[in-house]
């Protein structure tokens, strides 16, 4: 690789550092004037590795906010704030399965991690390391499934692997619960790091037979976010570019600003390392850092001592830059750029929990009051007694749906009139003359059989009132079926109201809701009734004081003449033989045209006599001006008087009915009727818990940014 490729990828992995470095600048260039001040605001950690005749030491100099950095970041962890959506900034360590992430990470911690065929990392596991001034303050401690426990350093690796099995059972299984070590200890650098599960393809020794898919899943749920940084575990002796690792980061990271490689087994293959990692074939935006794996007998102290004579003396290894090479140089890298990414994390993550808490506290007060005693719980009664009432007002009677604007069947004015429409329709067939060949017939039986003793020039009433009545005996049953189908709508929409308003307080919600289907069923039981005494009066009284009976009847008699006339003519063609189809008959579908009602079929009415149709013709016309009249009555009539209680229920009757079932005394104190369910008393407490979680940490994160503001 180029001397500028190379510096460009250094270059890139400085980014992360920039804002540590200028505040470093920035404190060294006030203390200037006082050198014992600036030194008593500093404080150094140190990470020193020694062996044989010669020592390596890592001094890091942070501010005294750095180790608050970390602190503060774990405790936000440590309260779970991830839960609510808050992705903190972590170092994520991932690599294919024997890669040697459990040996970079002893070496990091000084430490001895769990070993063995197949899987050894179940679960993630969070490694805080924490440097401490001298040996009394060592601190080790393991937590899982809000158990921590103090341990000592010879058990990390035992209560690792108890801790697992509890979590992912005795088997091969993984999870996504952690367990979290937390390692205090002189030399031990100020680092947060999560070990995920190495990645393996084949299952064996009793795995899942989706482990591969088990533990991609688990890793891209740890990168995905933008704010972890991503440490990529890579084996010297493997082909870079086809290491499953590899693959998975650049699904999420594709130019590599947020891995950095670590290369381990040097020593077992470095044969061409220089060239890989040189030459980036991978695109690893932070660089590489090359080390060699302690042995398992050997202590830190001896393995960093053989790591640097490795690298200083390798006749290829040793033209690498002394930033590439080394434990020490990883956990100074490792350091610095966890340092940056919580400085410049910061800001966005108190926006979002300022953005969570907002939404959290939106949501706890929307919903219903928790009710303490039983004023407020009267309160609350008589309000959503007066939401209820005013929100079927306006869907009922003034036909305003702007509450449930995307349910059509609660635009209620809508839905009747489509319902009343419908209705009218029916009773306009049931009157109209049809082209199926009845025109008249019905009337000339009827004439016939009514005949008797009399003037032939009065039509006998006795037939008018049977025909009227047969006609209202066939549109009963739509309009009983229409009283019906009203109330059940309006049921449905008034009980989806009562559910919105009720739904926390399951008591109330059952009271009301059996109060008003009550109420219901004896309105819906008025209305037949009223719909079957209307019908029984147009079955008896042939009444009318409105003149558009007259004044149809006489319209629709000046046509009679010109009817005969056609008819006469239909009947000679069809005598004669042949097809006609004269603009006033159709001999084919022997129909004939009546001015003002249309096509009728006459083919029953062919061979009776002209003046006996003569009579039925006008018995016909005042059957039909007289259905005019009573289609006008019924159809608005109906309506009118479905519409009129159903407004009169919920203007007035709806209120009553609920002050008397379910606030009288037999039914208890209101506080016990509101009592809410289950389900929001969990929600509420969810709710309550989350804001304060939020709070807490969004003073948490706020303090942190305060102090490093004043320091800066």
């Amino acid at each position: 690789m180029s001397t500028s490729s190379f510096d460009e990828r250094m270059q890139m992995s400085s980014l992360f550092m920039s804002d540590i470095v200028q505040n470093q600048e920035n404190a060294n260039a006030s203390g200037n004037e006082n050198e014992e001040e600036r030194e008593e605001g500093m404080e150094t950690t140190q990470v020193e590795v020694s062996g044989g005749d010669s020592s390596l030491s890592l001094n890091v100099s942070y501010k005294k906010e750095i180790r608050p950095l970390l602190d503060a970041i774990d405790k936000l962890r440590n309260m779970d704030i991830m839960k609510e959506g808050i992705q903190l900034p972590s170092i994520v360590v991932v690599g294919d399965q024997s890669s040697g992430k459990s040996s970079v990470l002893e070496s990091l911690a000084g430490i001895k991690l769990p070993r063995g065929q197949g899987i050894c990392t179940r679960v993630p596991l969070i490694m805080r390391l924490q440097s401490c001034a001298d040996q009394s303050q060592t601190e080790i401690s393991i937590e899982f499934n809000g158990i921590k426990q103090i341990i000592h350093e010879q058990e990390i690796t035992s209560k690792i692997e108890l801790a697992t099995q509890a979590i992912a059972g005795q088997h091969k299984g993984i999870s996504y619960s952690p367990i979290i070590l937390h390692i205090k200890k002189v030399g031990t650098p100020d680092l947060t790091m999560v070990d995920l599960p190495g990645i393996t393809r084949v299952p064996v020794g009793g795995q899942p037979a989706d482990i591969h898919e088990q533990i991609s899943d688990i890793i891209k749920h740890y990168i995905s976010p933008k704010e972890s940084i991503i440490l990529n575990v890579l084996a010297a002796n493997v082909d870079f570019p086809t290491c499953e690792s590899i693959k998975m980061s650049q699904d999420v990271d594709e130019h590599g600003e947020r891995t950095l490689a670590v290369v381990t087994k040097s020593d077992l293959a470095p044969e061409g390392l220089l060239e890989k990692v040189t030459g980036d074939a991978v695109n690893i935006g932070l660089g590489y850092v090359c080390v060699r794996n302690g042995i398992r007998d050997e202590t830190n102290e001896e393995a960093r001592r053989k790591e640097k004579e490795f690298f200083d003396f390798h006749p290829q290894l040793r033209k690498l830059d002394k930033s590439m090479v080394g434990i020490p140089v990883l956990a100074k890298k490792l350091m610095g750029i966890q340092s940056a990414s919580i400085h410049r994390s910061l800001p966005d993550i108190l926006k979002e929990i300022e953005s969570m808490l907002e939404r959290r506290q939106g949501e706890l007060s929307s919903l219903p009051p928790h009710l303490c005693n039983p004023g407020e719980a009267e309160v609350v009664f008589v309000k959503l007694l007066n939401d209820m009432k005013e929100s079927l007002k306006k869907i009922v009677i003034h036909g305003e749906f702007q509450q449930f604007a995307d349910d059509p069947q609660m635009h209620c004015t809508a839905r009747l009139r489509e319902m009343f429409e419908k209705y009218y329709r029916g009773l306009c067939l049931c009157g109209a003359p049809s082209a199926n060949g009845k025109f008249l017939g019905r009337e000339t039986e009827m004439l016939e059989e009514a005949k008797g003793v009399g003037l032939p020039n009065f039509l006998p009433r006795s037939v008018f009132l049977q025909l009227v009545q047969h006609m209202v005996e066939e549109v009963s049953d739509m309009s009983v079926a229409l009283a019906s189908d009203v109330w059940d709508y309006l049921e449905s929409v008034i009980c989806k109201v009562v559910h919105l308003y009720c739904q926390c307080y399951p008591q109330l919600h059952s009271r009301v809701k059996r109060a008003l289907q009550g109420l219901i069923m004896q309105k819906k039981k008025e209305c037949i009734d009223h719909v079957k005494e209307c019908i029984d009066k147009e079955k008896d009284i042939d009444f009318t004081l409105t003149p558009v009976y007259m004044e149809t009847y006489t319209e629709l008699l000046k046509a009679k003449s010109q009817f005969m006339d056609r008819l006469g003519k239909l009947i000679h063609q069809a005598k004669r033989g042949g097809y006609s189809r004269d603009s006033g008959f159709d001999l084919e579908e022997k129909t004939v045209l009546v001015e003002g009602i249309g096509h009728v079929g006459v083919a029953d009415i062919m061979e009776i006599p002209i003046e006996r149709l003569e009579s039925a013709y006008e018995m016909q016309m005042s059957i039909l001006a007289y259905w005019k009249v009573v289609l006008f009555r019924m159809g608005d009539g109906i309506p009118l008087h479905l519409q009129f209680i159903s407004r009169k229920l919920v203007g007035s009757e709806f209120e009553s009915q609920i002050l008397k079932d379910v606030g009288g005394p037999n039914f208890g104190s209101m506080e016990k009727v509101l009592t809410e369910s289950p389900s929001v008393a969990t929600k509420r407490k969810s709710l309550m818990n989350s804001v304060h979680l939020l709070r807490e940490s969004k003073t948490t994160v706020a303090e942190l940014m305060h102090r490093n503001a004043v320091v800066v």
